[in-house]
């Protein structure tokens, strides 16, 4: 097996810039889209892809045809970061789809996984929220963990009892290029002056897989900025830097959880953007 050699399931907004920044370390990276027009687009950026619609493995046959390919690229590492689906209805499927991703590498002798999941896992408490407060075990039966957050710990626990080594990185809201967070301050129907903005900066993202790539093994670490502001001061600054005008909707001032990121520094990250409005 080829340590240098990584499978990412999912090239859109974080999986293209992730394996453009892996080529730059030298890895051999090959990407995944869900059609031939994607696969096309990623030969533009100069990054290898195949077709893998985890939503269409429904047969034994085109699971072979996955398995065979995978086999041929001969990958150490396989990174699924592709998104849940909740917002078009998908997320139904997201815990099944991390079952069959870990059952086919697996089979293809892929000896690490890493899942990009969500700090959306943790439960609705005015808490800092540290990785050991979220878990399937925990949280089945208990209504302050979302129905959303099942399934994200669902599919996280098919990770874990792969047998395979792993690393899932729980990313907070994630920004940066092509994905202002000013587009969403008008969209939330209401923003909370008490509750933390738990945000990622996309440099960041990578940089904290890349590293749980690199140094994390059978581990679970939050991604997020380390130092961050309420909600309000975050998305009006957003509108700021944005030049648009910086009136939110309905202010609340409802607490709610700060997600912590020591476990990931003391490991030995270190974050490009050590404050949310720097990255801003």
């Amino acid at each position: 097996m080829n340590q240098n050699n990584v499978v990412i399931v999912g090239a859109g907004w974080l999986g293209l810039p992730l394996a453009k920044a892996l080529n730059n370390k030298n890895y051999r990276v090959t990407a995944t889209r869900t059609t031939e027009q994607g696969v096309s687009e990623l030969a533009h950026h100069g990054i290898d892809g195949f077709v893998l619609d985890l939503a269409k493995l429904t047969n034994d046959d085109k699971k072979l045809a996955t398995l065979d390919h995978l086999r041929g690229l001969n990958a150490d590492t396989l990174i699924g970061c592709f998104p849940p689906g909740f917002r078009t209805g998908g997320g139904a499927l997201y815990a099944s789809q991390w079952d069959t991703l870990c059952q086919l590498a697996k089979d293809a002798d892929i000896s690490k996984i890493i899942m990009v999941s969500s700090t959306s896992v943790y439960p609705d408490r005015a808490e800092l929220m540290t990785e050991d407060m979220a878990r399937l075990p925990i949280a089945k039966g208990r209504d302050d963990f979302s129905a959303k957050a099942i399934i994200m710990l669902t599919a996280e626990e098919y990770v874990r009892n792969s047998t395979l080594d792993y690393a899932i990185v729980r990313c907070s809201g994630l920004f940066g290029p092509n994905r202002h967070p000013s587009r969403f301050a008008s969209k939330l129907k209401s923003v909370s002056d008490q509750a933390t903005a738990n945000m990622l900066h996309l440099d960041d993202a990578i940089g904290s897989i890349i590293f749980a790539l690199e140094n994390i093994s059978s581990s679970v670490v939050n991604a997020t900025t380390p130092a961050s502001c309420d909600k309000v001061t975050f998305y009006r600054a957003a509108l700021r830097a944005a030049g648009l005008d910086t009136s939110l909707n309905l202010v609340n001032s409802t607490p709610d959880k700060t997600i912590s990121s020591e476990k990931l520094q003391n490991l030995g990250y270190h974050f490009k953007y050590q404050s949310t409005l720097d990255a801003l």
